[in-house]
């Protein structure tokens, strides 16, 4: 039996714990289990599979300090960030039940005429799940996107079962919480298969989850390169399937004349703090911030730069991901026409905040610089005029979130280009920051590619679990036969002597 450890993201030293590494020849049966469980499962009651993710929900807050503690010493990341992080995955299962409850978001439809031109109609509509599904834990988000994050929940909810492939960079605490779920599993007498959690330190077992035919889908949040390669494999399949990948964005912020004539300082600091927010690990931290080259663009960034150099440097999430920025960082700096402003930092396992600024031609001719630098550090195009603003956002577009800083006029006089902008994000922000992720119905957490692989479909929010499940139309079926939220009720009979047909039918 192959076993590893995880580290101290501080040290380096390594933490209590052996966690046994998956055998590639062990996942055909893996998923064969999880088909298994998922075939029971679908067929639970919605009330069931709501229960369920409370008491996950109850067993992650039962693990107390003990899950902070370990997911600290393996992310480096602060207490303080780790309980607002846990509120976050807790409060995302119970949405989660919530809405299995209520049951409307199967979007039933029912369409039922006696007396049409064609005759009679008996056809009626509803999201059903899928099968199986491969998660692949996040490293920036060792709760909400890892073992019981957003993914798994969403699955969970609409009836799929879950094969979680743990980021090894947070093993312990992932287990912890997969322990959780296991026996929550057991006190909601569910199929035991269900859930199943797998620790790896390579590639081979991902790739064989993907591969294996009987996985539906798959949910990643991580690097543009881990994303792309396993969307290219769920397409070689004989028959593909869908690959949720979310994989990063820089978010690029319109900087326009009149709001930085009026207000310089203030976004300055604003955006020093969102820069640099979770040393920059998110996937929203601003990196691009465009604007039109002059006195007030200058002055702003300089307001920047010495905001963000009182910015302390601090501990990366793994050695991974520390090496990664400082390299790319020293690559900036080599860079014909770039300037990088950053603080003291001796330690290669921090992160020192930084920007980089550069002519709007600059930035064109070097295309790394609208590609995602993962850490606290950010971008400032000084573009020579609107035309050459226009090429820029063009250049950047295919992100997660455009933000737009106006006042006065300059909404109006720059509408080409907030359009432009609009066209290549999945959320735009007005005078405010991206960082900030609202778990709530209106939210859309995607954007088109490369920031996701499909920009329809959001990772946070309600509307998440619509990407574990398929429309299903019943033609003339028998009313025993048909799934709860099809069958006649007297109040659809009544609905239906109204307008012939209805929309989301109650549940209960």
């Amino acid at each position: 039996m192959k076993t590893y450890q995880s580290v101290d993201a501080k040290s380096g030293e390594k933490l209590p714990g052996h966690f046994e590494l998956f055998q590639l020849e062990d996942v055909n049966q893996l998923v064969d289990d999880a088909y298994t469980a998922y075939e029971q499962f679908k067929q639970i009651a919605a009330i069931q599979r709501a229960k369920f993710l409370r008491c996950i929900a109850v067993e992650i807050m039962a693990l107390g300090d003990e899950l902070l503690i370990r997911a600290s010493q393996e992310t480096a990341l602060s207490i303080s960030r780790l309980k607002s992080e846990r509120s976050r995955t807790i409060n995302q299962l119970n949405m989660f039940a919530d809405l299995v409850e209520k049951g409307e978001w199967v979007d039933a439809t029912l369409d039922v005429k006696n007396n049409s031109s064609q005759g009679s109609i008996n056809i009626r509509k509803q999201l059903e799940p899928i099968g199986p599904i491969a998660v692949f834990g996040a490293s920036n988000f060792p709760f909400a996107y890892s073992a019981a994050g957003g993914d798994t929940a969403s699955a969970l909810a609409a009836g799929c079962s879950v094969i979680v492939k743990a980021h090894p960079a947070h093993a312990g605490a992932s287990q912890l919480v997969a322990n959780a779920i296991q026996k929550s599993i057991a006190q909601c007498e569910l199929p035991n298969k269900v859930y199943q959690h797998v620790h790896d330190i390579g590639h081979e077992i991902g790739q064989a989850l993907v591969l294996n035919s009987k996985i539906a889908a798959v949910g990643f949040t991580g690097s543009f390169k881990g994303g792309k390669a396993l969307f290219d494999l769920a397409n070689q399949r004989n028959i593909p399937i869908p690959v949720f990948a979310e994989m990063g964005s820089v978010n690029p912020v319109l900087l326009l004349p009149q709001a930085l004539s009026e207000k310089k300082d203030y976004w300055a600091e604003k955006y020093a703090d969102s820069i640099t927010l979770g040393m920059g690990q998110f996937c929203t931290n601003p990196g691009i911030l465009l604007g039109i080259e002059g006195e007030d663009l200058v002055d702003f960034t300089g307001l920047l730069v010495a905001k963000i150099k009182d910015v302390q440097p601090d501990f990366m999430l793994h050695e991974g991901i520390s090496k990664a920025f400082h390299e790319g960082l020293e690559m900036r700096k080599r860079m014909s026409r770039t300037t990088v402003y950053e603080g003291d930092n001796t330690n290669l396992k921090c992160a020192t905040p930084s920007v980089t600024v550069v002519s709007g031609d600059s930035f064109l001719k070097h295309s790394s610089l609208s590609e995602e630098l993962f850490g606290p550090t950010t971008v400032v195009v000084q573009c020579a005029d609107k035309s050459e603003l226009r090429k820029c956002i063009e250049v950047v577009q295919g992100q997660l979130t455009g933000t737009i800083i106006a006042s006065g006029e300059d909404f109006k006089n720059f509408k080409q280009e907030y359009l432009l902008l609009k066209q290549g994000v999945g959320r735009i922000i007005f005078n405010g920051v991206s960082t900030g992720v609202e778990v709530i119905s209106a939210m859309h957490h995607g954007g088109p590619f490369p920031a996701t692989t499909d920009a329809r479909y959001s990772a946070v929010g309600p509307d998440a679990i619509k990407r574990f499940a398929r429309p299903v139309a019943y033609q003339n079926f028998p009313n025993e036969h048909l799934p709860i939220a099809l069958k006649d009720t007297n109040q659809l009979n009544i609905y239906r002597k109204i307008n012939g047909s209805i929309t989301k039918a109650d549940l209960n």
